[in-house]
């Protein structure tokens, strides 16, 4: 581990720089809290007006603390918190953990008051933990550095999963959930706004630390994803699981994350992408973050999922709910193969259909396991679901027994279990025995969906560098040139004026107009088709630039673009974006006017192989007859891959921040693709 990583994960010296003697103030509970659940360390409690505090000396300053501190916890008003960063440095302290409000996630001012903080202890050689932090727990070494409320519970289960939350709240809340079923914790580490240290660096350091299995992170936003990406490339090879809930799904809660921790949103598709380019597994419930460990604990990711489980139940109605979340999540509920038959008539275990109803044979761990065991032999499936009944409430040793021993037995494929029923008992049995157990069909589904989906890091492919300069303010023949160094030539000619027709046009003609202003010309009139001769050419060219000034008069007219009026099979869109919080990525989907309407597109971060390349085609349901569906002729999808690993070459262009190609049209097989409109802005 890094310097960093003892005074963070497991400080045993702590200054509480304004900490309160009333024990009702928010600015006592983490003294309170720290000596309540074992902390056996140093405790310097900094406040000038009291000479002791709940029962520990006070110091006036920091700098009269005897001996070193590993970590200051700032439990200053917002209005004294930078002030008092250069007597931490003086002092010697490496990280300084800040729990006042009101920095970036305030406005404009809060902004410049959180980039001042970061500047003095940039200066001062200070890491920083928050603002906004709720503070750090080390449950094996007791060290519950903490304000969260949660920390007044009588215990804490330690154990050996890591939660890093952006959410100070939701720290506490996860903590609590996991504690009610019996899931000990390593760390938990509230990071705030993230000036300076961010979930993704403490991803790193925790990759690291002997004491932790795997990794949780709670994110609003993705800040330095190199650090995470980096994190996640080690977590894969050191066999801990990092498992990500992530806001942001809806516009709404992207704009609540800005709105909560000033971060900037990037899209959730590309958080999406990110995530399973690095082997980061994404769960969407928060029912999910704490189910999920116990199945990723101990796996790689599966190479070529089948995308199908195998279902046992001692319910039908439960069973049901558990076959139709897995089906909403693209999860097929399969029915046992031959083998798998007999080995269940064997046991007295007639089948019927995708779902094995054991009804009151679910009590008899013999035949539960006999079931279990022969379901997880067949090579089409990827997982083995228990859904037990009222047993699981009532009877829990007879209800796992079998689960249990199936488990335990060795099988090549995952058990887990789903409880229909409220069943405390049960599910700390099945946890403490390592198996995934689920309270619900939906939580069920949605970690089953992220196992299936989860990757091993890929490996990302060189891109060459692409030698063309854009200028200022491109408008469509730059982007056009742009996208000819790539390989992709459009055979476009450009007239200065309507009366400048070039010669030796092939026509007819398409006709739009030039503008780095319009990048979408069809709603000002600047777009005309087929075109018959030069004559219409001038015409229409004269006609579209009166047009264009009446309805976008501030727009600046460079002007007009003409090529061949091409027809295909299909269109596509294709498009290159450096996200905010992931960097860049690159997007295919079904093309033209409705392309932004239907959002059938597939994206990933670019760079990206050929192969990759081809299963962003498979994901587009629009982009599907061009494969011959139901003998429609074939379009040409190796031109189109070939495309797509183009234009993913933007991201070694640092000076493009957007470009689109929208449509490309898609010829028949062997035929190629055009550019029929393009764009590209600068960084």
């Amino acid at each position: 581990m890094t310097a960093l990583a003892p005074a963070l994960l497991n400080p045993r010296r702590i200054a509480l720089v304004g900490a309160s003697a009333d024990p009702t103030r928010l600015t006592a509970r983490a003294q309170i809290y720290l000596r309540k659940h074992g902390f056996d360390g140093a405790l310097y409690p900094v406040n000038p007006r009291a000479e002791t505090i709940l029962g520990e000396t006070s110091y006036p300053s920091i700098a009269a603390i005897p001996g070193p501190v590993d970590l200051a916890y700032l439990l200053l008003g917002t209005e004294h918190v930078e002030g008092v960063i250069n007597d931490v440095a003086a002092k010697g302290i490496p990280v300084a953990c800040i729990l006042a409000d009101g920095f970036a996630e305030a406005g404009p001012e809060g902004v410049a008051r959180q980039e001042r903080l970061l500047a003095t202890a940039k200066a001062a050689g200070v890491r920083i933990l928050g603002p906004n932090s709720m503070g750090l727990i080390n449950l094996n070494s007791r060290t519950a550095c903490s304000v969260n409320a949660a920390l007044e519970a009588e215990s804490l289960p330690a154990g050996r999963l890591a939660l890093v939350s952006q959410s100070g709240s939701m720290l506490g809340a996860i903590m609590a959930r996991g504690a009610a079923r019996g899931l000990g914790f390593s760390h938990l580490i509230s990071t705030g706004n993230e000036a300076d240290l961010t979930a993704s660096e403490i991803a790193g350091l925790l990759v690291d630390d002997p004491q932790v299995d795997a990794i949780l992170l709670f994110l609003e936003a993705i800040r330095r994803a190199d650090l995470l990406e980096e994190a996640a490339r080690r977590a894969h090879a050191a066999g801990k699981p990092i498992i990500a809930y992530k806001l942001g799904r809806s516009s709404f809660g992207a704009e609540l994350a800005n709105s909560h921790t000033g971060a900037l949103a990037g899209s959730d598709a590309a958080a999406d992408a990110f995530f399973r380019a690095n082997g980061i597994a994404r769960v969407t419930m928060i029912e999910a973050l704490l189910e999920a460990p116990a199945l990723f604990i101990g796996r790689k990711p599966i190479a070529a999922p089948h995308r199908a489980v195998s279902v046992m139940t001692t319910t039908g109605g439960g069973g049901a709910m558990a076959v139709d979340a897995l089906g909403v999540a693209g999860i097929e509920t399969r029915a046992p193969d031959e083998t798998a038959v007999a080995a269940l008539k064997a046991a007295g275990l007639p089948h019927h259909g995708r779902m094995i109803d054991v009804t009151l044979a679910g009590t008899r761990a013999d035949k539960v396991q006999a079931a279990l065991t022969a379901l997880a032999a067949d090579p089409q499936t990827d997982l083995v679901l228990s859904v037990v009944g009222s047993s699981a409430q009532f009877r829990p040793h007879d209800a796992v027994a079998g689960i249990v021993g199936a488990a335990q037995s060795g099988l090549a494929k995952p058990v887990a279990a789903f409880l229909v029923p409220q069943a405390d008992v049960s599910l700390r049995m099945l946890g403490e025995a390592g198996i995934p157990a689920f309270r619900t069909p939906e939580s069920c589904a949605d970690v089953v969906r992220a196992y299936l989906d989860w990757q091993a890091p890929r490996a990302v492919p060189e891109a060459a560098a692409v030698a063309h300069a854009l200028p200022a303010r491109p408008d469509e023949a730059d982007a056009r040139q742009l996208f000819a160094a790539l390989g992709l030539d459009t055979g476009i000619a450009v007239m200065a004026t309507p009366d400048a027709v070039p010669d030796g046009l092939r026509y007819p003609v398409a006709l739009k107009i030039l503008s780095p202003d319009l990048a979408h010309k069809t709603e000002v009139g600047g777009v005309v088709l087929g075109i018959a001769d030069a004559a219409a050419l001038k015409v229409a060219a004269m006609e579209m630039l009166a047009r264009v000034q009446m309805k976008a008069p501030q727009a600046t007219i460079t002007g007009f673009l003409v090529q061949p009026m091409a027809k295909g099979l299909a269109e596509a869109i294709l498009g290159f974006r450096r996200d905010p919080e992931t960097g860049p990525v690159v997007l295919v989907g079904a093309g033209g006017v409705m392309a932004e309407l239907h959002r059938d597109t597939a994206l990933r971060c670019a760079p990206v192989s050929e192969a990759e390349a081809r299963a962003m085609i498979e994901e587009v349901k629009g982009l599907k007859p061009l494969a011959g569906w139901r003998g429609l002729p074939k379009g040409d999808l190796d031109a189109l891959a070939g495309a797509i690993v183009a234009v993913s070459r933007l991201a070694a262009v640092a000076e493009v921040a957007e470009a689109e190609i929208n449509p490309l049209i898609i010829h028949a097989e062997g035929q190629g693709v055009t550019v029929a409109d393009a764009w590209v802005v600068r960084a």
